[in-house]
């Protein structure tokens, strides 16, 4: 093989492996919405506790993908991922679907309130929701509220708002991993 056989070979195999490459349509789809579905999941995981100590990892990896993905799931999917969601959680039903179906509709007019982002926003918006989420979800699931219930729930709240920085960088591994080029067989 000559020299400008072997430069040419060479260059095409460095760039030509991304050449008639586009995005999976099942992992571009399919990965945020299993990532949720998992997440709505962890109330069937054998943790044994007095109180309420897991957060709403579901509901948390929703928010952390439409915070940094915001045109990637619709508007509606808050009624599906909500229904599943409430077919795990011990929620009653339709609580799930309407939280998270105002969740992403507040975050539509934040987003377009404040169009720029950055860190801090983007953990406050979500503190503010998962407290809001965790508030109205315990009104719902009790029906009326006892002060001295309160502090029972403080813990799932804290631990929300302390590991959502983290959900948020698993979210970001896993866009990366839904973004990965596949060949076309065409």
């Amino acid at each position: 093989m000559s020299v400008e056989t072997q430069m040419t070979a060479t260059h095409r195999d460095r760039f030509g492996r991304t050449i008639n490459r586009d995005h999976s349509p099942v992992l571009s789809q399919g990965v945020p919405l299993t990532t949720i579905l998992v997440g709505s999941l962890t109330p069937l995981l054998p943790i044994v506790a007095s109180g309420p100590v897991v957060p709403p990892l579901g509901f948390m990896l929703l928010l952390a993908w439409r915070i940094q993905r915001p045109g990637l799931l619709p508007m509606w999917i808050g009624l599906p991922l909500g229904a599943f969601d409430d077919l795990f959680s011990g929620q009653p039903f339709g609580c799930a679907i309407m939280l998270w179906s105002l969740a992403l509709l507040a975050l539509e007019a934040i987003e377009t309130r404040f169009p720029w982002r950055g860190f801090w926003q983007d953990w406050a918006t979500a503190a503010g929701l998962i407290v809001a989420y965790l508030a109205i979800g315990a009104i719902v699931a009790d029906g009326h509220i006892e002060l001295w219930r309160v502090p029972l729930v403080l813990p799932q709240v804290a631990l929300g708002i302390l590991l959502f920085p983290l959900v948020a960088r698993l979210v970001a591994f896993f866009d990366r991993v839904r973004l990965i080029r596949v060949r076309h067989l065409d």
